[in-house]
């Protein structure tokens, strides 16, 4: 566990996935962004429940498609937020990840890319954090 997940705050909202190969998108959520496992459940090589932590906090849960009566698997998005875009844009440049829109500067400032994971769902990465609460 490192010192930012002992003083981040337990996520209040968690986007969740169904992957038809829930253990690669693990490997691949873990290796090339950077998330770290938190849990997993499995039953044989279903994986039942995940829970990814993103280091800065927060964090993402998925399992496999199954046919439980509940929800199946879509392609989702997600704007993942850190303090090191470029470390984590090297990372997907090494593993060859799908690029949908390359390392730039948007107009309303920081730094951000996008890219596709093996399940077909755009994980945007950047250092945008939202426009204050008020």
């Amino acid at each position: 566990m490192t010192i930012q997940q002992q003083t981040a705050p337990a996520p209040t909202v968690w986007p969740a996935f169904r992957a038809a190969d829930a253990p690669a998108l693990i490997r691949w959520l873990v290796d090339v962004l950077g998330f770290e496992e938190s849990l997993v459940v499995r039953d044989g090589d279903l994986v039942v429940h995940a829970e990814l932590a993103w280091p800065p906090g927060g964090g993402v849960m998925l399992g496999s498609v199954r046919d439980d009566g509940d929800w199946h698997a879509q392609t989702a998005g997600a704007y993942v937020v850190t303090d090191d875009v470029e470390g984590v844009w090297a990372r997907v440049r090494a593993a060859g990840a799908d690029v949908l829109r390359p390392l730039q500067s948007p107009p309303h400032g920081g730094q951000e890319f996008s890219v596709r994971d093996p399940e077909g769902n755009s994980w945007s990465i950047g250092s945008y954090r939202g426009a204050p609460r008020t």
